[in-house]
């Protein structure tokens, strides 16, 4: 699934391929807006929101977009061939004389007013990489249910926007606790969250570049990216005991059974 990151570097390469300039192709591939025509009307910018994309255009519209677990925004020079899978899985085309934008696989695909945005990602937390950022605020919506999990809370895009199952890994590596631990029974929660808040925010600004690889380790060595996700039953980076994994939510959960204190998951775990 498209983290807080991935769907910045995509609003920015939307943005950069069509604002300012007037549509000469618009398709939506949705029985909904099948008819709904934007051609001619000049993008005016494309924005994330946590793990949503506005993209804004004269008249007052906005096509609001999520990509869950495999949708994908792609640009294309105009003329060149799309690449990003079948033909009947493109859910709308956005083009200008210059780039054709190609949504594939979107599951949620909307044309909307823009003074009508809220209806959509009102109800989202803090935007991690948005100007709306407030650490104090989102460890206060973590803190409001102290007996939920971190790991689940950290997901909770309406204490956060755009943490994902890999931020929430790390995230809780990095805090020396179990995703399992409930948020009320964190050494001095008060404190602690504003830092894992605060953590969470740099990560995710620091992997906004259009390289892609995300790295929270600060390793450049190959397969030592991330400090535990995807690392079950191989060696911790910090200690050396076998990473573990454990469904939580029916995600793929990972921690380091040395380094993070806590209760762990329902159900058998991989330990190597």
């Amino acid at each position: 699934m498209p983290e807080g990151d991935s769907v910045h570097r995509a609003a920015s390469r939307l943005h950069a391929a069509l604002a300012g300039e007037p549509l000469t192709l618009s398709d939506l591939r949705v029985p909904r807006f099948a008819t709904a025509d934007l051609t001619g009307r000049t993008t005016l910018e494309v924005v994330p929101r946590g793990k949503h994309l506005l993209a804004r255009f004269e008249g007052g519209l906005t096509l609001h977009s999520h990509l869950r677990m495999d949708g994908a925004w792609h640009v294309f020079p105009a003329g060149a061939p799309w690449r990003g899978g079948p033909a009947y899985e493109i859910r709308a085309l956005l083009g200008t004389a210059a780039h054709t934008a190609v949504g594939y696989r979107l599951p949620v695909l909307e044309l909307l007013r823009t003074a009508d945005e809220e209806r959509a990602v009102g109800h989202l937390g803090p935007d991690l990489l948005g100007p709306d950022w407030d650490p104090a605020r989102a460890a206060a919506n973590l803190l409001a249910v102290p007996g939920r999990p971190l790991g689940e809370a950290l997901l909770d895009q309406r204490n956060l926007a755009g943490i994902g199952n890999i931020y929430k890994s790390e995230l809780c590596f990095l805090a020396q606790v179990t995703p399992w631990t409930p948020v009320g029974a964190l050494p001095d929660p008060e404190a602690t969250l504003p830092r894992i808040a605060a953590a969470a925010q740099r990560l995710l600004a620091a992997n906004t570049g259009e390289h892609g690889r995300r790295n929270t380790t600060g390793s450049r060595r190959p397969g030592q990216e991330l400090f535990v996700y995807g690392r079950a039953r191989r060696p911790c980076l910090r200690c050396g005991t076998p990473v573990r994994e454990a469904p939580q939510d029916d995600r793929p959960t990972y921690w380091c059974p040395s380094c993070q204190q806590g209760p762990t998951g329902p159900g058998p775990a991989t330990t190597g």
